[in-house]
Order: C-alpha cells, then structure tokens, then sequence
C-alpha cells in the first residue's frame, strides 16, 4: 500500500501577535451607538417639555377671557346700572378696582425697552392697584387693570379729553322718507383693559383688549 507524503508541521514557525483592531472598532461603534440613544432621548424630553410649556401658554391665555369679562362687567355697571358702583366713578381714579381715569399716566404702562413683566411685578405686584380673580380649575390666577384712555381723571369732555368714536346721526329727511330708519350713536369713550395670568412651570401671559361704552 502506498505511503501518502504527510506535512508536519514546523514546530519553530511562531503563530503572529493579534493586534485586537476588531476590538477597538466595536467598543468605538458601541459608544457612537450610546451617544446616539442618549441624544435621542434627550430630543423627545426636550419636545415634551416644549409642548407641555405651549400647552400652558396656552390655557393661561384662555384664562384671561375671565379678566377681561369681569373688567368689562365692572364697567357696565358703572357706566349704566350702578349696583355695584356709585355714579361717576369712572371719571375719577379707583385703585381698588384696579382703575385709573387717565389712560396717559406713564405709571401705568411700561416705558420703552421694558416689558410688561418686568413693569407689572415693580409697580403692580402686590399692591392694591389690581383686582385679582381666584386661582381657577388650570391652576391659573388672573389679575387685571383698567385705564380710560384719557388725557387726566375728570368729566369727559370738560376737564378730560378722552379717545372716543364720533357721535353718528342719521336723521336726515330723505332717508326716513326712504324708510331706512335713522342711526343715532353717541360718542364713547375706549378703555383699555390688560389682564396678566400666572400658571404653573412659571407661565406667564400678558393679554390687552379695548373696549367702549
């Protein structure tokens, strides 16, 4: 039977020294792997804080609606039913209504380059210059302000001139012939109502409406 050439190795051929590279390269992925999960995470906390904090601002500038309802319900009153409210109040100032005659007194807007935060929590904040409203289901407080857009406290048109629509009548004859009837509107003075709501997470809205009577 033939003998088959058998190769023995060669006992003084040395295996060659791993350098361990597929090591380093996959402890490298690993950590980009990390780095790229922590950044993921922190993206979708930050995009769930940002839409809790609209969600806030939000509902805080809902909430002003009862501030400006309640100014605009202490105005007619005083301007027509006096229940609650002695005639000619609205012709001089009345702090704890949170009302001033004089719409141009510079104490109560801010001047220019200052906001209205910083403006209400100097002159404002807890003073008796505002009326503030109880704390609400949101967790909102609303406090609000009430300026007569006039010059000086005093009677419209005597000692204060005031920011008013024209008095509008329409009586002439030819329209009442034509059986349009007539239009009579008197002048009205504006006011100028500015509520601040304070929410939870700091939220703070500033909302301003106008209105006449």
């Amino acid at each position: 039977m033939p003998m088959k050439n058998l190769r023995i190795p060669n006992p003084s051929r040395t295996i060659p020294a791993q350098s361990g590279v597929v090591l380093v390269i996959a402890l490298i992925v690993l950590v980009a792997l990390t780095l790229a999960a922590i950044a993921l995470v922190r993206s979708v906390d930050t995009s769930n804080i940002i839409a809790g904090n609209l969600a806030f601002q939000q509902a805080a500038t809902r909430s002003a609606d009862a501030g400006i309802e309640a100014a605009i319900a202490w105005l007619e009153d005083c301007n027509t039913t006096h229940v609650h409210c002695a005639a000619g109040t609205l012709d001089g100032n009345s702090a704890k209504n949170g009302y001033s005659a004089n719409g141009s007194d510079p104490t109560r807007s801010p001047a220019a380059n200052t906001s209205w935060d910083d403006f209400w929590s100097k002159n404002l904040a807890n003073t008796d210059n505002t009326v503030k409203l109880a704390q609400d289901s949101a967790g909102n407080v609303v406090e609000y302000i009430i300026d007569r857009m006039c010059n000086t406290a005093g009677v419209k048109g005597t000692s204060a001139s005031c920011v008013a629509s024209p008095a509008v009548s329409t009586t002439a004859g030819n329209e009442e012939e034509s059986g349009v009837p007539p239009l009579n509107a008197p002048s009205v003075v504006y006011y100028r109502i500015t509520v601040r709501v304070a929410g939870p997470r700091n939220t703070t809205s500033y909302v301003q409406a106008m209105v006449s009577m």
